[in-house]
């Protein structure tokens, strides 16, 4: 395997490539007086393992059929530790022994011909948002009754309805989030999908959740969830039905399996990358 650093994508990983050799990183210079002011705050506001990706990304996973292309996304998405994983495939459940490891919920599992799959994934992320909130604002509540509670005001001063919010099972309990209090990480898995509805009359939908991935689900103070891309298809470029110029102009990353075809690894290095000779 060979780990290539780009101009634009973040990793890309080549499996027995050779045309990628002589590609390297344009060093920008700083300039006297047009100095970048950085906004607080981090872009990629989750953590990953310290050799894995920046979340969230778009991955573009491009090899020829058989090649692996869902076990390495798989392996992928597993190590990058997502709470929830949306699939868009009419073939994943023939892969069950790969489904089970990534724990999908029957619910979040789409065909690719069902043109109102993604308006679903972006009302349930818009859902996760919600609790996300909702537990924030409840924990503001909670501890402002354990300071009244642990005050020396009388407890009868502490209104009912915040006694009866966390009075259960005969004790005050803290409110509880599903995922522990945390931004729920979420992924989108796109498989055989090319030629599909959704590639084909849809492809303005996704481009547009390509576009707006990382903004999905945003939040009232500022920031967003977000979710990130995995697209498996078996060519980079397809003369209908494959792979939009916006879905590859977004692509943070992609997996590329080995092809003998020069002409379309020039495509790719021609989009991808800045060449120096």
């Amino acid at each position: 395997m060979i780990q290539v650093i780009g101009q634009r994508l973040t990793v890309v990983w080549l499996f027995e490539c050779k045309l990628w050799g002589k590609l390297w990183i344009s060093l920008l210079k700083k300039v006297p007086g047009l100095e970048i002011k950085v906004p607080k705050g981090n872009a990629f506001a989750f953590e990953t393992d310290p050799m894995m990706f920046k979340s969230h990304q778009s991955c573009l996973v491009i090899g020829k059929r058989g090649s692996g292309k869902s076990v390495i996304a798989v392996n992928i998405i597993e190590r990058m530790k997502y709470d929830r994983i949306f699939i868009v495939s009419p073939t994943i459940q023939s892969n069950k022994a790969l489904l089970d490891r990534l724990r999908v919920d029957p619910d979040d599992i789409y065909d690719a011909d069902d043109l109102e799959a993604l308006d679903d994934i972006k009302r349930k992320i818009g859902e996760e948002r919600d609790l996300y909130e909702k537990y924030l604002e409840d924990m503001k509540k909670y501890n402002e009754f354990r300071r009244q509670l642990n005050s020396d005001n009388p407890v009868y001063r502490i209104p009912d309805e915040v006694l009866l919010m966390f009075y259960q099972n005969g004790q005050f309990q803290k409110p509880q989030h599903k995922w522990g209090g945390r931004r729920p990480h979420m992924a989108v898995l796109f498989d055989d999908v090319m030629g599909s509805l959704l590639f084909t009359k849809g492809i303005r939908k996704l481009n547009k959740l390509t576009i707006l991935q990382r903004h999905l689900g945003q939040l009232e103070k500022g920031g967003a969830l977000g979710c990130s891309l995995y697209c498996l298809v078996q060519s980079y470029k397809s003369q209908a039905g494959g792979i939009s110029k916006w879905i590859r102009y977004q692509a943070t990353t992609i997996v590329l399996f080995k092809t003998k075809n020069d002409k379309k690894l020039q495509e790719i290095q021609e989009e991808c990358f800045t060449i120096h000779s």
